[in-house]
């Protein structure tokens, strides 16, 4: 198995690059988000293309190409000691054929973001390099929530202090046991859509998979899609977060539940981590041990040197 490969945790006046991979960027956002990274110290600068919009995919900030170039540029540029990315939507897939993954995560550097950027995490952490599944840098919503805000940056820059992941939220058991490996997963889409393409990554380990405006019956497809591709096999335990906007929460609960539990693995649902005001960030990659009885999962390692 690839070693376990963990950046330089943050420290008062590192630089940071805020890039858009995704979607545009909203000036007010970025201003509003940035400034809780000002306050903790860090210098921000927001890249070229993160404010671009492209000229017929207002859904996109700028082109694939734009996009994949910031990104490549923030990653390789040491002066910058993490890339945040500004928020998700759509298009960071798009941009992957336009980088070197093998090249990036050579970096030891870290990533943070979430939903959209599960099309980066699932690679380099397949690669070893642990990334922080978070909310972003535009994310005002989530930074204003001091559960989201304080999480995050007690795992940036005092990630021993951090006993469980889940706390202070806490989950629900659905199958109880115990697990361990490398915590690993993201968003649901994302995952499904990655398998056949050349950065796809089985996952041997915890997973926590999330999603947004997904209705019952698409979670089931792509749970199913998964299942069905032996996505799961090396899989120990299971962490299920948010799944926000869906048509009917008791629903997705149970499409959940009928296609994941008769796996018999470790498994909690409920987890604060997802789309909703309050998103704890994790550390993607990192060896962690998932107690679905106690409804807790513990870094076995600090995830950060």
């Amino acid at each position: 198995m690839t070693e376990v490969r963990k950046p330089a945790r943050l420290k008062v006046g590192d630089r940071v690059a805020v890039v858009a991979p995704a979607g545009p960027l909203a000036a007010e956002n970025v201003e509003l988000g940035t400034k809780y990274l000002v306050d903790w110290g860090l210098e921000v600068e927001v890249m070229p293309s993160a404010m671009a919009r492209h000229h017929r995919l207002p859904y996109l900030a700028g082109d694939d190409a734009q996009r994949a170039d910031d990104f490549r540029s923030a990653w390789l540029d040491p002066q910058y000691a993490a890339v945040f990315a500004g928020r998700g939507g759509y298009g960071v897939q798009r941009t992957l054929q336009h980088l070197d993954i093998d090249e990036l995560a050579g970096i030891e550097k870290i990533l943070v973001g979430f939903s959209d950027l599960t099309a980066l995490h699932e690679p380099f952490n397949a690669r070893g390099l642990v990334t922080v599944h978070s909310p972003m840098a535009a994310s005002v919503g989530q930074l204003r929530a001091p559960e989201s805000r304080d999480r995050l940056r007690d795992l940036l820059f005092s990630p021993e202090s951090i006993k469980d992941l889940l706390d202070p939220i806490g989950a629900r058991t659905v199958v109880s046991g115990t697990a361990e490996g490398r915590l690993r997963g993201g968003n649901l889409a994302l995952l499904a859509a990655s398998i056949g393409t050349p950065t796809y990554a089985r996952p041997a380990g915890i997973v926590v998979i999330e999603d947004v405006t997904e209705d019952g019956y698409r979670v089931d497809r792509l749970l199913t899609q998964l299942l069905r591709s032996g996505w799961f096999e090396e899989v120990t335990g299971l962490v299920i977060g948010d799944f926000s906007d869906a048509d009917d929460q008791g629903l997705v609960a149970e499409v959940v539940r009928d296609r994941l539990e008769p796996l018999g693995l470790p498994m909690v649902q409920g987890a604060a981590i997802g789309h909703e005001e309050i998103n704890l960030a994790v550390p993607l990659g990192l060896p962690v041990r998932l107690d679905a009885t106690a409804g807790t999962l513990a870094p076995l390692e600090t995830p950060f040197k």
